[in-house]
C-alpha cells in the first residue's frame, strides 16, 4: 500500500481558508476585548465620578464631622452629617437577613447536594432559584403589607415601618444566592472523599460535617459574603418596608433609614443638583462602595487562601 503526499495544488486550496480563519479569529478577539474594555471603562467611570463628587462634599463637610456626628439630617435647615446613622441601619437589616438566609440556604444546599435524588434536585433547584428573579419591589410590598401586619399581631409595639420585617424579607430574597452557590461548592467536593469516610465506617452525617463542609468551606464563605453584599446594596425592600427615618441605634421595631434608602430619597428629583444635599448622595454612595468592596476583597482573599491550603 502506498500513500501519496498532498500536491502543492491542494495545499494552495487550503491557504485561503486558513487566511479567512485567521481573520475571523482576529475579529472575534478584538470584539471580545472591546466588550471587556467597555466593562472596565464603565467601572472606572463610576469610581471616578464617586471620587470627584465626594471630594467636593468633603471640601464643605469635614471628614471628622462625617464620621462622628450622631444625627443625619442633610435635608434640614439644621443640617447634620453623621454617616453612621445610615450605616447602623444598613448593618441592622443585613444582619437580620443573614440570620435568616444563612441557615436556611446552607441547609437547603446540603439537602440538594447530599440527600436529594437526581430527579428531585433537577426540579427543586430551579424552583428555589426562581426567588432570585422576583423583583425587589414585590418583596418590599410583601414585607410592608403582609409581613409587618403579621408581626404586629405577635409584637404589639412594632411600628408600621420597621427594620425587622425589612430584614426578614431581605433574608428571604438572598436565600437563593446562598443556596445555589453553596450547593455548587458542596457538589464539587470529590466523591472519593465521601467514599473514604464510608470505608472507615462513617455515616452520611459524619461525612458531611467532617469532610464535605470543611472541603467546601471557601465556597460557602464566599456565598455568604456575596449574599451580605447583596443585602447591603438592596434598595427597594428597605425603602418600602423600613421607612425613611434616620436614627442611630439597632432597634428593629422602629422606622429606620439605610444608605440605599437615602439614595432613593435624594434621587427623587426634589434636591437641586450641585447643592450640598445633592453632594451627600455621592458621599453615601462612596461609603456603600467601600463597604461592599471590602467584603468582596475579603471573599477573594479567603477563597484563595483555602484553595492554596487544600491543594
Amino acid at each position: 500500500m502506498t500513500f501519496e503526499l498532498p500536491s502543492s495544488r491542494s495545499s494552495d486550496l487550503w491557504q485561503p481558508n486558513r487566511q479567512v480563519s485567521q481573520i475571523s479569529e482576529g475579529v472575534a478577539k478584538s470584539l471580545f476585548m472591546l466588550f471587556a474594555l467597555v466593562s472596565v471603562g464603565t467601572t472606572i467611570g463610576i469610581i471616578l465620578t464617586l471620587i470627584f463628587e465626594t471630594i467636593e462634599f468633603f471640601k464643605i463637610v469635614p471628614l471628622w464631622q462625617f464620621l462622628t456626628e450622631d444625627r443625619w439630617t442633610p435635608l434640614f435647615a439644621d443640617a447634620h452629617f453623621g454617616i453612621f446613622v445610615l450605616v447602623s441601619a444598613t448593618f441592622l437589616t443585613s444582619t437580620i437577613a443573614l440570620m435568616v438566609a444563612a441557615p436556611v440556604g446552607l441547609l437547603a444546599a446540603i439537602y440538594l447536594s447530599e440527600y436529594a435524588s437526581p430527579g428531585v434536585r433537577r426540579w427543586l433547584k430551579p424552583i428555589l432559584e426562581i426567588l432570585a428573579g422576583v423583583p425587589s419591589v414585590v418583596y418590599g410590598y410583601f414585607a410592608l403589607l403582609f409581613v409587618t401586619p403579621l408581626l404586629q399581631k405577635i409584637i404589639p409595639n412594632l411600628q408600621g415601618f420597621n427594620g425587622l420585617s425589612a430584614g426578614l424579607v431581605l433574608g428571604v430574597s438572598i436565600i437563593p444566592l446562598i443556596a445555589s452557590l453553596s450547593e455548587d461548592a458542596i457538589y464539587a467536593v470529590p466523591r472519593s472523599l465521601r467514599d473514604g469516610v464510608y470505608a472507615l465506617g462513617g455515616t452520611k452525617r459524619e461525612s458531611i460535617t467532617s469532610v464535605v463542609l470543611p472541603a467546601a468551606l471557601s465556597g460557602i464563605v464566599a456565598s455568604l459574603i456575596l449574599a451580605v453584599s447583596r443585602a447591603i446594596g438592596e434598595t427597594m425592600i428597605v425603602t418600602l418596608a423600613a421607612g425613611q427615618n434616620p436614627r442611630l441605634g439597632f432597634n428593629p421595631l422602629v422606622p429606620i433609614e439605610t444608605m440605599t434608602a437615602y439614595i432613593v430619597q435624594v434621587s427623587l428629583g426634589d434636591t437641586a443638583a450641585g447643592s450640598l444635599a445633592y453632594k451627600t448622595l455621592f458621599a453615601v454612595g462612596m461609603t456603600l462602595f467601600l463597604i461592599t468592596l471590602t467584603l468582596n476583597v475579603f471573599s477573594f482573599w479567603f477563597v484563595r487562601r483555602f484553595r492554596e491550603k487544600y491543594e
